[in-house]
């Protein structure tokens, strides 16, 4: 099903505030506009959790024990969350920590008290503006980088080929939909170069067993060809 924001999953957002009434009110009105959230309340909960998993963090910078601003420094640190979007929520509006914030690579920057509504249109604008940019597609803990040309799970890079590379990362940037064995073979191998499509199958049952728990996302349409399901 498609979003209003764009693509075909939803995009999931993690609120880190301790406040739990604002996570509550925050948390339904953006997943009444189709997202799925979820809210912890403190930096060393979001740290207990698979951050690479979510599209977009709202972090509250005054959190007790570790901060918004020391949990965003720890996210950059790690490959995996370097480029996760924050938007940060503060009720703190010195020019000093706004500068901060845009410092450790913030993308946003909210003043409490705020509009709901004005936060909900900020979070997808910034979604908007970050689905055109990425170079990162992630599937829970499958994660593909088209810049460094890597594929990780979990952190660890799987070790693939460039054509097994390509094949993955056009699939799983159209997840759901089911591309024929040539429609594979055209933007994958070289013009110059003849294979069969029986080289897509070779190279698909070659890429699963690579993929261990989540080769089964890539599955077949008996009669059309193959697809990325997630």
């Amino acid at each position: 099903m498609y979003n209003d924001i764009g693509g075909m999953e939803k995009k999931r957002i993690l609120i880190v505030d301790d406040e739990p009434d604002l996570c509550d009110i925050v948390q339904f009105n953006l997943e009444a506009s189709g997202m799925e959230v979820q809210a912890v309340y403190s930096a060393e909960e979001a740290l207990a959790l698979n951050l690479s998993q979510f599209d977009l963090l709202l972090l509250d910078v005054m959190l007790p024990g570790i901060s918004g601003f020391e949990l965003a420094a720890k996210l950059r640190e790690k490959p995996l969350t370097a480029q996760l979007p924050v938007i940060f929520l503060t009720a703190r509006d010195a020019e000093a920590d706004t500068l901060c914030g845009f410092g450790l690579g913030a993308d946003d920057y909210v003043s409490k008290p705020f509009s709901v509504k004005e936060l909900v249109a900020r979070v997808k604008a910034v979604l908007s503006r970050v689905a055109n940019r990425t170079s990162v597609i992630r599937h829970e803990g499958l994660v593909m980088d088209m810049m460094r040309k890597q594929a990780t799970i979990d952190g660890v890079e799987l070790m693939l080929t460039r054509t097994e590379f390509d094949l993955l990362w056009l699939m799983m940037q159209h997840r759901g939909k089911v591309f024929t064995r040539q429609q594979l073979l055209e933007p994958v191998w070289p013009s110059d170069v003849v294979v069969s499509e029986r080289t897509v199958d070779v190279n698909v049952t070659r890429l699963r067993k690579k993929m261990g728990r989540y080769g089964d996302c890539l599955c077949t349409r008996q009669g059309y060809g193959y697809y990325f399901k997630g």
